[in-house]
């Protein structure tokens, strides 16, 4: 029986990866740009999967904070309405917090219920599939590959103690290949900078600080945390309230929108001398 298309996509992946130290791949690549074979996209998806190898699963996990899930004692109803909700196919089911994920809902689970005749099971229990757990430094290429050889499309990224840090799914792995993969149920995001007068910026407090230098002109280091949000809640020593403001490498920020966890977005400017 020849194979279908996503099995030949998934050994063309294997047999390329495992050739990665036999030649010069970027350079071979480049050749084959310049002498007409690959279109410029090609090219580009080609050198992305050579960079797979270098980002790990905190790179391009969903945050614990935005994770849709539901608790194992949820009704089948509630559980379904987030489903709706949400758009998503699968969700992470928790015991009491989300470091004790205990198994992985299909929608189509729930949906054999409600259009055919068996009986709803009493608990979510019993229609759990088992959870993948992978550390957060797991590489991308890795992740890929198991994926594929354990027939996964979801996995809980923790960190080194073992809580939940994040979740990739099989679509944010590809995203690194070709880009993003947009449904009719991907919320419209706005842009994590934002221009906004001369000097002055709306950003999210999700924003990477090497992002924000690199589009600003604003340096901020540090070895503990690696966003904005994350970066003034460090040098206060706490998560700052909105409208509180401070000083930074000579900006002006100030926190537009916070709650008691986090800092959605704040306003950066430098200061009229």
């Amino acid at each position: 029986m020849d194979e279908g298309p996503d099995s030949r996509l998934w050994t063309t992946l294997r047999r390329f990866f495992s050739r990665r130290g036999e030649c010069h791949l970027e350079e071979a690549i480049q050749e084959a740009k310049d002498g007409g074979e690959l279109q410029n996209d090609e090219m580009s998806m080609l050198l992305n999967v050579l960079q797979l190898d270098d980002k790990q699963a905190y790179e391009i996990m969903i945050p614990r904070t935005d994770i849709v899930c539901a608790e194992i004692d949820e009704t089948i109803t509630e559980v379904a309405r987030k489903f709706f909700e949400s758009g998503h196919s699968r969700l992470p089911i928790y015991k009491e917090t989300k470091d004790q994920i205990v198994g992985v809902l299909h929608c189509k689970e729930l949906l054999r219920f409600f259009v055919g005749d068996e009986e709803a099971p009493t608990d979510l229990a019993s229609v759990l599939r088992p959870p993948y757990f992978i550390p957060e430094t797991k590489n991308v290429k890795n992740i890929l590959l198991d994926f594929q050889s354990n027939k996964q499309h979801m996995a809980i990224v923790l960190d080194e103690y073992g809580g939940t840090a994040g979740l990739v799914t099989l679509e944010d792995v590809l995203e690194e290949i070709v880009g993003d993969i947009e449904d009719e149920y991907d919320p419209i995001r706005p842009e994590d900078i934002q221009p906004m007068d001369e000097g002055t910026y709306l950003v999210s407090g999700r924003t990477i600080l090497e992002d924000l230098h690199e589009e600003c002109g604003i340096l901020l280091e540090s070895e503990q945390v690696e966003t904005v949000g994350g970066y003034i809640s460090e040098q206060l020593g706490r998560v700052p309230e909105t409208d509180e403001s401070l000083e930074l490498q000579g900006y002006t920020f100030l926190i537009k929108e916070a709650d008691v966890k986090q800092i959605q977005w704040v306003i950066v400017s430098k200061p009229v001398s």
